[in-house]
């Protein structure tokens, strides 16, 4: 029997239902955990899964090398291959680019990195070269922003779709510095929470700001652990693993008498943090259906299909009925409401920059991407710059997204709708035998 599956089943059968309290209303908006689970599973999580599978929004550029700017590195993970070792070019080509018409001539499927926390970074010259196309095109549409990452000679076009997110084993005193520093550091909580991975309710005492900022933070963790047990190695051996989800471990996390009773308010927060997220979406939508705005990679078939899926993820979220409301926050006094908002700005800052202490690579991959992709949110939600009304056929004016901030945007929101969706998956597993 398969090492994970011998416990795996068993597992099944513990406990009370762990979802008895996931339900109704959440807090600081006016929608339902219900109304969410239909609208993902069932209308968006289908598009948006397939739209990150495109070949623009798979490739996203990232300084895995910078160090830790908070404590000295402790060196990455004890695993194996968890440090960063790039595939020999010979290994596979990802994308083949006729000379001629510039176009992408062939795909082949790309070899799937093995151990559990290396980055497979196989790319061919062709691609290396794409993607000096890629910027040089944004350049021209004045579309780019100078970010450290993408202009370190560190950085890295990393292929998503080989380097998924799932569990590598990474844990222990380093992830947990990592977290307690999140928390303890750089989180608005109230000050009578000691434990970051056991907190109380952070309604006491904190504003709406500083209420909201927290639960972004608890639900960025809760979607990360999500993913973690629905990828779970369960078992391996003699060149091949097997993955799926580990039940363990997620009521670990999440059951009820397991937390003593916070599982369910870190669920809640995920549900907060896809309702943020959705509403950047919503509010950044009329920026691309601008005519000159398009998804360049030098397929001009393929960009357009790209950007017809992309509309149509759009068209779905504008339906959804129930948006947070983000000019309730910072509507203060003037001055007050402007402080609040650069604390807001900074706490979030600093809490990008921990991800460069994260020690497994591909931890740190997807931690940044995800981060990233909420910074990006937070930037659509509450910049100055005007979004809804951009001139059609001004592109050098007003508001501006760069490719990397909308890879990151798009995949991070993938990664919540994905999570949401695997929780139902659970659900069906702890109900089916109970």
């Amino acid at each position: 029997m398969l090492r994970g599956l011998s416990f795996f089943l068993p597992l099944l059968t513990l406990g009370a239902p762990l979802y008895s309290e996931l339900t109704g209303v959440l807090d600081d908006c006016f929608c339902d955990v219900e109304s969410i689970d239909v609208f993902n599973n069932f209308k968006l999580y289908p598009r948006i899964k397939k739209l990150t599978e495109k070949d623009y929004f798979r490739y996203y550029r990232v300084n895995l090398k910078r160090p830790c700017p908070f404590w000295p590195d402790d060196g990455h993970c004890a695993i194996k291959d968890c440090h960063v070792e790039p595939c020999p070019e010979r290994v596979s080509v990802c994308l083949q680019y006729s000379q001629a018409a510039n176009t992408v001539s062939d795909m082949t499927e790309c070899e799937q990195a093995k151990e559990l926390g290396a980055i497979n970074s196989t790319l061919s010259n062709q691609s290396k070269q794409a993607f000096a196309d890629w910027a040089r095109h944004d350049d021209a549409q004045d579309n780019f922003c100078e970010l450290d990452d993408e202009t370190s000679p560190d950085s890295e076009y990393v292929d998503l779709l080989l380097n998924p997110e799932r569990f590598t084993g990474y844990k222990g005193p380093s992830a947990w510095r990592v977290w307690n520093s999140i928390y303890e550091e750089n989180c608005f909580k109230p000050r009578s929470v000691y434990r970051p991975l056991n907190p109380l309710a952070p309604s006491r005492g904190l504003c709406l700001e500083k209420r909201v900022f927290y639960r972004l933070i608890s639900g960025l963790h809760t979607s990360i652990n999500i993913h973690l047990c629905a990828e779970y190695l369960l078992d391996e051996g003699w060149g091949r693993s097997v993955w799926g989800p580990n039940v363990q471990e997620f009521r670990q996390r999440f059951d009820t008498a397991e937390t003593k009773g916070e599982g369910t308010r870190r669920l809640k927060n995920l549900y907060f943090l896809y309702l943020i997220e959705l509403r950047a979406l919503y509010k950044v939508a009329p920026y691309f259906e601008r005519a000159f705005i398009n998804l360049y990679t030098g397929n001009s078939q393929e960009d357009g299909a790209t950007k017809d899926l992309l509309l149509q993820v759009f068209n779905e979220i504008r339906a959804f009925p129930m948006h947070f409301d983000e000019k309730s926050m910072f509507a203060g006094h003037k001055i007050e409401a402007k402080t609040l908002k650069e604390e807001f700005r900074l706490h979030f800052k600093n809490i990008s920059r921990i991800m460069d202490c994260v020690g497994c690579s591909k931890c740190r991959l997807w931690g940044k991407l995800q981060t990233q992709g909420l910074g990006t949110a937070l930037k659509i939600l509450f910049s100055e710059r005007e979004i809804q009304n951009l001139p059609e056929h001004s592109p050098s004016k007003g508001f501006q997204l760069t490719r990397q901030e909308i890879v990151a945007l798009l995949n991070g929101f993938s990664r919540l709708s994905t999570s949401i969706h695997q929780l139902h998956h659970f659900r069906l597993l702890l109900k089916d035998n109970r």
